[in-house]
């Protein structure tokens, strides 16, 4: 794996983005931010998923005058997760007529292509980079396809038509996209800001739009960047197309904070942007978030549905658990478990698991053997809820006997 790692270093809070840190997680609310109690609620669901940085919509007086309030509940709760505030068109008003507010969030996001027109959007800017420094507060200056500067595209686009040879639009939109951050990162350090708190991002809705954007954008600076589709969809869309850009540029290590931005179901559930973000990290051997569970596929040789039955039992058994594990046996998110189903795959899968369980495919015996550390300790028989509670005995004694309490 080429790891880049940004040389710049930026703190948000307690959580650190770029340098030598590991690659943070984060994920954004969507309930109305002037309503404390909801968007807290909320807040406390992401962190409790894996979250390390939220970010908020802060666009009226009343969500700015929530922010402090939704900040205390989740210190009151201890969640002490920084909050991100996402300003557009009025960001520069918001937080100078709401010192609370200005003070509650760790780091603001600012999007070149609406933080004005003409000189204004310049004074905009500025006032904004010089509240943060006021603060001590970081700033993202996020750049997104759907909402470029379209002075800078009209001029570019106009002086790409003069050309002997023009290049195609889409050419010259990824470099207007790339100039604006870079821009911006000029004009946030001339306000007095320092590398030490920016963050950039450029962020647009296809797949290898997003690879080669990022790709020239590593390449011209140092800057931490946050990673992330505009707009991913929903359901198998949204994590397919999130994880195939991502993983490309993460193996490449370009990215230092990410997001995947999932459209919920009505009335989904929001976390999972966040358990996908994690799936992505651990599936590219980046971070460890939870123990994982391999499950077979099935195929014809499985008559039943009972290695499904059971892989879904110690999924949940694992996220039930979670909280209290990561607490109380440091480590355990490295833990492997395996639930197969059938001769061919599940005795090699279960023995390359921490823990596996091979179950009866058509024609085979009923016999389930269990395998610790890739040796066999023993045949589970019985009912389907039988095999699944002995099973699960076995994990929770692992935990505890492989991840000692207060290990470090």
């Amino acid at each position: 794996m080429n790891i880049r790692r940004t040389t710049t270093a930026v703190n948000v809070g307690e959580v650190t983005i770029g340098g030598c840190a590991p690659v943070v997680v984060q994920a954004m609310t969507n309930t109305d931010t002037a309503d404390a109690e909801s968007t807290a609620r909320q807040c406390a669901e992401l962190a409790a998923a894996g979250a390390e940085l939220i970010r908020i919509t802060v666009n009226t007086a009343e969500a700015a005058a929530a922010v402090p309030e939704i900040r205390s509940r989740l210190d009151d709760q201890g969640w002490p997760t920084p909050l991100i505030g996402d300003f557009h068109y009025n960001g520069h008003v918001l937080l100078r007529e709401n010192s609370g507010c200005a003070a509650a969030l760790a780091k603001y996001r600012i999007n070149p292509g609406n933080v004005g027109r003409g000189s204004g959007r310049d004074k905009n800017f500025a006032e904004i980079c010089a509240i943060a420094l006021e603060h001590g507060a970081a700033i993202r200056i996020g750049v997104n396809g759907g909402s470029l500067d379209t002075a800078l595209v009209t001029a570019r686009m106009e002086k790409n038509a003069t050309r002997e040879n023009p290049r195609d639009s889409q050419e010259v939109l990824n470099e207007c996209l790339v100039d604006s951050a870079l821009a911006s990162t000029d004009a946030a350090l001339e306000c007095g800001l320092g590398t030490d708190s920016i963050v950039l991002s450029a962020k647009v809705s296809s797949p290898p739009q997003l690879v080669a954007v990022y790709r020239e954008l590593a390449a011209r600076t140092s800057q931490p960047l946050h990673l992330g589709l505009t707009e991913a969809g929903m359901g198998i869309r949204g994590l397919v197309w999130s994880s195939s850009a991502m993983a490309i540029l993460l193996v490449e290590g370009i990215g230092d904070t990410i997001r995947v931005s999932l459209t919920p179901e009505p009335d989904g559930d929001r976390s999972n942007e966040v358990r996908a973000a994690c799936e992505i990290l651990q599936a590219l051997g980046l971070r460890s978030f939870a123990p994982s569970v391999v499950a077979c596929p099935g195929c014809g040789r499985t008559s039943s549905s009972g290695f499904q039955d059971l892989a879904k039992q110690v999924e949940d058994h694992v996220r039930a658990r979670l909280a209290t594990w990561r607490s109380a046996h440091p480590g355990v998110e490295d833990l492997t478990l395996a639930v197969m189903g059938c001769i061919v795959n599940g005795p090699g899968e279960s023995k390359s698991a921490d823990i596996g369980i091979s179950l009866p495919g058509a024609g085979e015996e009923p016999r389930c053997p269990v395998y610790v550390d890739g040796k066999q300790v023993g045949i589970l028989q019985g009912t389907p809820d039988e095999i699944a509670e002995n099973f699960l005995a076995i994990v929770d004694d692992y935990v505890n006997r492989n991840f000692p309490r207060g290990a470090q």
